[in-house]
């Protein structure tokens, strides 16, 4: 089976493959450069506690997402949110000096709905535990509609039929 060029699928799936651990090996390090820098901090009084919780890479290497969360009330987060921004070339010149390659990806800060999508699924249980413990509550007075076993057969209707 030949690819696109005339050569054998399992070249260009390979080459696939590399790309997707190399984008990984970059994320990664990307992820860990700012999270240091952060760490450091920035002479923006507007940035609370902020995390990078994840970054991804375009597949030509030359865009990064980083994705952050922001320990705080809703005007903290759009604070840190609008430092982020006003630091984004500092910061993509920090990734540039530690990074080995040829063209430094430009950055994107992306708040990340993790703690939101955590807090509404911790919503959603506490309400399935309350259900649960009306049906328990309901089901501990409850009878059974017939015999408690309706599967018994008796001595005497065994000799009727």
């Amino acid at each position: 089976m030949r690819g696109a060029r005339g050569r054998p699928s399992f070249v260009t799936r390979k080459k696939k493959e590399m790309a997707g651990e190399r984008q990984a090996r970059l994320a990664d390090r990307i992820r860990v450069i700012l999270a240091e820098r952060l760490e450091r901090g920035l002479r923006d009084p507007r940035l609370g506690f902020v995390t990078i919780t994840d970054v991804r890479v375009s597949g030509d290497l030359q865009h990064a997402s980083a994705f952050y969360t922001v320990l705080g009330t809703d005007e903290e987060r759009a604070s840190s949110a609008a430092a982020l921004a006003s630091a984004t070339g500092l910061l993509r010149s920090e990734v540039g000096k530690q990074l080995s390659t040829r063209l430094v990806p430009t950055l994107e800060f992306i708040p990340d709905a993790l703690p939101e999508n955590a807090d509404n699924i911790t919503a959603l249980l506490r309400q399935a535990q309350e259900r649960d413990a009306e049906v328990a509550k309901l089901a501990s007075s409850a009878t059974h509609a017939g015999d408690a076993d309706p599967y018994i057969v008796r001595a005497d209707e065994d000799d009727q039929q």
